[in-house]
């Protein structure tokens, strides 16, 4: 998934700086443009021009590759994406004239590039959608785990193609020669692991996700590295899961695979570039909301009595505890009878005007000040009640792994599953989590932040 977003952003990009010098230069002249190509206003106009119609697309779900299966919902995004982007470089050139291209410029480079936008995403989908272009997969295993990743893969069809399974042993399932039936359709196994090789070739499957319920004492480690050599990808079933899902496959994985798979590496470079985005963007969050404190304090005190903020222990990194800050949605006292219980829809004991606050997400604003003192991270898993914590940490394996880092104001679980308030949900939600500490980098904390900024705009998973 994410490799298929960076190409489609990447020439998008592309897309969008041709677009702008093709229609500068039938306005303006060739000759004009080549001289202003060196100009910083030129570079920085392109610049603001090609973030914000990549930032519009996104908000209009252009890059949702599991939305955009027509050409129709192409073009309304797109639509939708040029739209908002003349909106807000409108209000960009309002604010800094000098950045400004001509109304005429602007109008014939947005139409331009939502031109060359939707042939190049039409195209994309063509190849998408041609089974040639999917890479084959034969799954190692009948059993219930074969079975889980062969559901997956069926549901990935824009990146997958399922070619079929090769059962460990021959004529029976990987459960043993006598067990019962095996959890895969039987007209779906090609063969069985002694002649592996043979049967991906046949099948010219790129990949062999080996799905073994059961390995020991059943591993056919002659033939499935007798497939490595001849240049077909091996996966276990954790693996491609991550891949095919952006989360982690909790139930079948093992401290080993933490130990040796890749990522969950952090440098002392990459943690305090981290430190140093924090810093800036909560600084810039607190200038930018800080002059609608004394409305927003206004406003709770009127709506019921009690504080204006509200302070919760919360689990940071390494499990040390800390004060998170909020503006107050609960009525004073909310849990003086009940203790530390779950948020549920329709909380009785949320305010008219905390409703609005969690759904446009107002309520969190304060924890700015939690990202600047360093108790948090811009993005990171969400903190959680200590209560909460211990309970959760006796039922769910590596729960604990999640306070390897700093909890974040957003983060993966937050912008990718709706609001959880269960043991089930906290299981999901650590699914994401874990992903992300394994995958933490510049560019998937840039994908959230954006994704982010569409969650509270559209009010998705407030409670």
């Amino acid at each position: 998934m994410t490799v298929n977003l960076t190409i489609l952003i990447l020439l998008d990009a592309i897309l969008a700086v041709g677009a702008l010098f093709l229609t500068a230069a039938a306005r303006l002249g060739y000759s004009e443009i080549s001289q202003k190509l060196s100009d910083f206003n030129t570079i920085f106009t392109a610049v603001i021009f090609v973030v914000l119609v990549l930032f519009s697309a996104h908000l209009m779900e252009v890059y949702d590759l599991g939305k955009n299966i027509r050409k129709r919902e192409i073009v309304v995004n797109i639509l939708f994406g040029a739209v908002t982007s003349f909106s807000l470089l409108s209000v960009v050139f309002y604010l800094n004239p000098e950045v400004m291209l001509g109304r005429g410029i602007l109008i014939l480079a947005l139409c331009c590039f939502a031109l060359l936008q939707f042939c190049w995403h039409a195209l994309y989908l063509m190849g998408k959608n041609t089974a040639r272009f999917c890479r084959k997969v034969l799954v190692l295993g009948t059993g219930p785990l074969a079975a889980e990743i062969g559901a997956i893969v069926a549901a990935n069809r824009r990146n997958f193609t399922l070619v079929g399974y090769a059962a460990c042993q021959a004529g029976s399932s990987e459960r043993g020669t006598e067990g019962p039936p095996c959890d895969v359709p039987s007209h779906e196994i090609l063969g069985n692991s002694d002649n592996l090789r043979d049967i991906a070739k046949k099948a010219q499957a790129g990949i062999i996700v080996v799905a073994l319920s059961e390995r020991r004492g059943v591993f056919p480690l002659r033939d499935v590295l007798t497939c490595k050599l001849n240049g077909i990808e091996i996966m276990d079933a954790p693996s491609f899961y991550e891949t095919a899902q952006s989360k982690l496959m909790l139930e079948s994985i093992t401290p080993g695979w933490f130990i040796f798979s890749d990522g969950f590496h952090r440098t002392n470079i990459m943690s305090a570039f981290k430190r140093g985005i924090d810093i800036v963007l909560s600084c810039i969050g607190l200038l930018l909301t800080l002059p609608f404190f004394p409305l927003i304090a206004a406003a709770i005190k009127l709506d019921s009595p009690g504080p204006v903020f509200f302070k919760q222990e919360r689990m940071g990194s390494w499990e040390k505890r800390f004060l998170l800050f909020k503006f107050r949605t609960m009525r004073q006292d909310a849990e003086k009878a009940t203790g530390a219980v779950w948020a549920e829809k329709n909380d009785p004991r949320v305010t008219k005007l905390g409703r609005f606050f969690r759904g446009s997400r107002i309520d969190e604003i304060p924890q700015l000040f939690n990202v600047l003192s360093g108790s948090m991270s811009f993005v990171g898993p969400r903190p959680e009640r200590p209560e909460f914590v211990e309970k959760l940490k006796q039922v769910i394996p590596y729960y604990s792994q999640r306070h390897f880092i700093k909890p974040g104001l957003t983060g993966w679980a937050q912008v990718r599953y709706p609001y959880g308030a269960s043991v089930e949900d906290a299981v999901e939600k650590l699914r994401y989590d874990l992903y992300y500490i394994k995958n933490t980098g510049p560019f998937l904390d840039t994908l959230i932040f954006f994704e982010t900024i569409k969650v509270v705009l559209f009010g998705f998973g407030g409670r």
